[in-house]
């Protein structure tokens, strides 16, 4: 059987990628590719639900605790990681196998996109204001101008808001204009896992729970000391924007728990929108008891 370049399992947070992705490289002789955007960051584990070492099974992971809580994320960057990575699991004769619901991460990996420069001063300015009026206002701003753009940007991700009106304010153009029609660069097969929306939203509320059980609080402490306080992206990632908020005393740690549900539904919510958006990505529900037989039919085909 010849199998695709690569494989690809997304979705919405919670439907159980990381869990199939496993099952496909076990079955497929593969090696996993981390394609969600905040599980780049070191020390980020409770938070982002990354596997534990025995829940890979002896799946080699690529692109997992690359980056310090510092750092501000980079889709170009990650472009360029996911590729090599990508060529040495070939090269080694492997499946490569990406897997997260980073939406614009699995496209980069995946397609033919060219990132659009910066403008330093454009860049200067907006994140001045972003300091000033905070990111609702230019929420606000980018729905305006580019409603796909706000669709898929969480309202509280300051940096990808200041990008995106950058990118519009340097072509004239919307930001989602700058992304090309959906063209693969290699030979891939996309599988995305869909979960009925009232199940989701408990599984979240489940998921949450259990990363409060074990020890978001004072994982966020630590990365706290590490500067996650400072970092233009990790420091916004769900459950940690909220516990550091705890940390500060501006909310009770019952108000980070339950925002952190509330902002994480709402972000598959996006999520989920982005992916279904996509015609190349063929849907299983997450529940079926075959899962793993029909997602390896699909990539037989």
């Amino acid at each position: 059987m010849t199998f695709p370049d690569v494989l690809a399992v997304v979705g919405p947070t919670a439907a159980g990628k990381s869990d199939l992705a496993v099952e496909l490289a076990l079955a497929l002789d593969g090696e996993a590719v981390n394609a969600d955007s905040m599980q780049l960051y070191r020390g980020m584990d409770v938070g982002t639900a990354k596997l534990t070492p025995g829940q890979m099974r002896g799946v080699p992971h690529h692109l997992l605790d690359v980056w310090e809580v510092t750092k501000t994320a980079s889709v170009a960057e990650y472009q360029e990681l996911s590729d090599r990575a990508i060529a040495e699991i070939r090269g080694r004769g492997r499946t490569p196998i990406l897997v997260g619901g980073s939406g614009l991460y699995v496209r980069a990996a995946l397609d033919e996109m060219e990132f659009p420069g910066t403008d330093p001063g454009v860049r200067a300015r907006l994140e001045k204001e972003l300091e000033a009026v905070g990111s609702g206002v230019l929420h606000r701003r980018l729905r305006e101008r580019d409603p796909r753009a706000a669709e898929a940007i969480l309202p509280s991700n300051g940096r990808r808001i200041v990008r995106a009106l950058e990118v519009i304010e340097i072509t004239g153009r919307p930001f989602t204009a700058t992304l090309p029609e959906h063209r693969y660069r290699y030979d891939a097969v996309q599988i995305g896992l869909s979960v009925p929306r009232p199940e989701l939203d408990e599984r979240i509320a489940l998921r949450v729970e259990r990363m409060w059980e074990a020890g978001l609080v004072d994982e966020v402490r630590r990365l706290e000391r590490a500067g996650l306080r400072d970092g233009l992206t990790a420091g916004r990632a769900l459950g940690y924007a909220q516990v550091l908020r705890f940390l500060a005393g501006e909310w009770t740690e019952e108000q980070a728990k339950q925002e952190t549900i509330r902002a994480t539904r709402r972000f598959a919510r996006r999520q989920e929108s982005w992916f279904r958006r996509d015609p190349r990505v063929h849907w299983l529900p997450y529940d079926a008891p075959d899962l793993v037989e029909r997602a390896l039919a699909l990539v037989a085909e």
